[in-house]
């Protein structure tokens, strides 16, 4: 046991020795937060907790991963060892077992969030997909319903949305689709209609743990009230100051209000920074401290002093791009490996001067959050093939590869089939399995052995994945021809290289879990995120979000200008902004470059930039205050004047940067600027 906690501080400790009832472990940026909750995880097992009743939540499979290799080195080996996964993983293991509370069957497909655009394409809406898809995964995690969504709708646009998200999960269910949203929305579902199991469930996680705690949505604060029906076991591990998630859903509030959530809260601040220099904390400590909206803390470095910030200006975006990739290559070529390096920018758009000057250089860089590899064409053939063959009325699967390669179907011929197949209420599959007459009819004689070779191929590939998923993986490409079919294309030797690394991270995955079958690696596959494809050869750029829970030793932030970070505009959050600057700044451990220009080229026009307020709000040089044009005070709230105590704010104006607040203070109204006030 005390090996377990010898290498902890004394809040470290303090978090991981706490059993019983709710805890907030706080946890700076590099503030060894993984090592405290594998610590906690590895202290409660040497109590004699059974690691099965315990559980832990990650946003990433990265994270998961690190974790639960940290926890095994430190309890040795467990008969069964603890869950620790994401969110998601967790929502398709509990769907495994309990989906056919919803009178569905467990063999259903995940998928994402191309597939899902191209089923919502092929309702023929004029509606832009992106928001379409967006909206959906909005209402899912709302919990609203297609009619819900529909009788709330005042837009007529809204309305189109609203029904074509009830086509869409008609669409999934018939064909047992699963999309990514699914797998916590259906999870809570089947929760909150079955008490009994709900309690269940509970009662078999004990100890429930949950990393990054701040980007928790509301459908997963509603999953974990669940999960917590039978105790209140509850340890969230996170931030206030790197919740960067709210444009996608994630809710401050859930750990800002955490404490009203719970009774008797234990609070434990991790404020020792392990990562960074005094340099690089204060400018981090002093840019966030501007944000009304937060807990508070201060990060102090076991470092000490390293080099001062530096802050470098530029006339327009192919200087900076230029004077970057020259530093750059003087750092590799002093020894720095480049895995060591990152560039970090706030819009994803600044990223090709960027690249321009790192190509210019001969660079070469790992774009964190680029065309990815499983979103590429080649690949999501691939990948519907291995769907079709673990689960052959997969309609949307046999849609996209019954013509790859080519064999001789044109669209009115596929269109006529899944007409038929839908008549027949059928499959396409057991369509022409079971009517061979009349497939004969519609298609040519040359079609219809294409046809009947495909689905020759589907069977025999599925007894073989049966038999041996690794003959399957070398039997895959001899029955398809996938690989020899892009072979013609013009970008042949990038597509076959692709297709080439997919079957060697398909024969890897057999190797590493041989009792797992091809329906096991398509669902992880599912999970994947844009982290756990960084190689180390090369420098990352990404980001500021892609960034979030890595670290590097040289980093340069690019784009520090008014209205591209912050980006200022409808919408935006000044508070969320900073937060931002916060998470970039504590990624960096030993050097840190800032930069700017004067101006940019950016939606086909240049324009005059100022230098972002971040620069001064964090210390790093000097320059006007920027005041906000925004107020995180309301009507009603109960706020603290260091003079005239504490009143309530009862209206809310604007004088010319700064919002100035009537405030009844126990009978006397006076008028205050905001910024001389302290919401309670």
């Amino acid at each position: 046991m005390q090996d377990i906690l010898k290498e902890l501080n004394q809040e470290q400790r303090s978090a991981a020795e706490h059993i019983d009832g709710p805890l907030l472990i706080l946890a700076g940026a590099g503030s060894g937060k993984t090592k405290t909750i594998t610590a906690r995880v590895a202290y409660l097992i040497s109590l004699g907790i059974d690691p099965a009743n315990i559980l832990t939540l990650t946003f990433t499979n990265k994270a998961a991963n690190e974790m639960r290799d940290r926890a095994l080195s430190l309890i040795g080996q467990v008969r069964y060892p603890p869950m620790l996964c994401t969110f998601h993983k967790f929502g398709l293991l509990f769907l495994k077992f309990h989906i056919n509370k919803l009178e569905r069957s467990n063999n259903f497909v995940v998928i994402d969030t191309d597939d899902k655009k191209r089923i919502l394409k092929s309702f023929g809406s004029d509606m832009p997909l992106s928001l379409v898809a967006s909206e959906i995964s909005r209402y899912k995690n709302s919990l609203i319903t297609p009619k819900e969504a529909f009788d709330k709708a005042e837009q007529q646009n809204y309305k189109k949305i609203a029904k074509l998200y009830e086509q869409y999960e008609n669409y999934i269910t018939s064909n047992n689709l699963v999309d990514f949203d699914d797998l916590l929305a259906l999870t809570y579902k089947i929760l909150d209609l079955d008490d009994e199991l709900a309690h269940q469930i509970s009662e078999r996680y004990q100890y429930i743990m949950v990393d990054e705690y701040q980007d928790t949505n509301e459908l997963q604060y509603k999953l974990l009230r669940k999960l917590c029906t039978a105790h209140n076991n509850l340890c969230v591990v996170g931030d206030d100051d790197q919740s960067i998630y709210g444009w996608r859903g994630a809710n401050i509030k859930n750990i800002l209000e955490f404490h009203k959530s719970f009774d008797a809260v234990k609070v434990t601040k991790l404020e020792v920074n392990y990562r960074s220099t005094n340099q690089i904390l204060k400018a981090a400590n002093e840019l966030i401290e501007h944000n009304r909206e937060r807990i508070g803390k201060k990060l102090e470095s076991i470092h000490g002093d390293g080099k001062e910030i530096e802050f470098i200006e530029s006339p327009d975006e192919n200087y900076e791009s230029k004077n970057i990739a020259a530093r750059i290559k003087k750092l590799i070529k002093g020894g720095v490996e480049p895995k060591n390096i990152a560039v970090l920018y706030r819009i994803n758009a600044l990223s090709r001067s960027l690249e321009e000057g790192l190509n210019k250089e001969g660079i070469s860089y790992n774009m964190v959050g680029g065309v990815k590899f499983y979103e590429r064409t080649e690949i999501k053939d691939l990948i519907s093939y291995l769907r079709v063959i673990t689960n052959a009325n997969d309609d949307f699967s046999i849609k996209r590869v019954i013509n790859k390669p080519k064999r001789g179907l044109g669209k009115v011929t596929i269109d006529k089939l899944f007409k038929l197949a839908y008549e027949h209420k059928m499959s396409l599959y057991e369509y022409i399995v079971t009517h061979e007459d009349e497939v004969k009819k519609i298609t040519s004689a040359k079609s219809f052995v294409a046809l009947e070779d495909f689905i020759h191929n589907i069977q025999k590939l599925k007894e073989i994945s049966a038999d041996s998923t690794y003959d399957f993986i070398y039997e895959l490409e001899n029955c398809i021809k996938i690989r020899e079919y892009y072979s013609m294309m013009p970008d042949a030797l990038e597509r076959v290289s692709n297709i080439d690394e997919f079957y060697g991270l398909f024969r890897d995955y057999v190797k590493q879990h041989p009792d797992m079958g091809a329906e096991d690696f398509l669902n992880d596959l599912a999970l994947q995120s844009d982290q756990d494809q960084i190689d180390n050869e090369n420098i990352s750029i990404m980001s500021v979000h892609a960034s979030k829970g890595l670290e590097f030793e040289y980093l340069f932030v690019i784009g520090l200008e008014e209205g591209f970070f912050p980006l200022i505009g409808d919408g935006s959050d000044i508070e969320e902004e900073r937060r931002l600057g916060y998470v970039a700044i504590t990624r960096a451990k030993r050097e840190l470059v800032l930069s700017f220009v004067n101006s940019r080229f950016y939606k086909g026009r240049r324009a005059e930039l100022m230098k972002s307020r971040f620069l001064k709000e964090s210390g790093v040089c000097k320059g006007s205050l920027i005041l906000e044009k925004t107020t995180s005070f309301k009507k009603g709230d109960l706020v603290k004047h260091k003079i005239f105590g504490i009143g309530r704010v009862f209206e809310i104006s604007k004088v010319q940067r700064e919002f100035k607040l009537k405030i009844n203070f126990s009978g006397t109204k006076r008028d205050i600027l905001a910024s001389f006030i302290e919401k309670i």
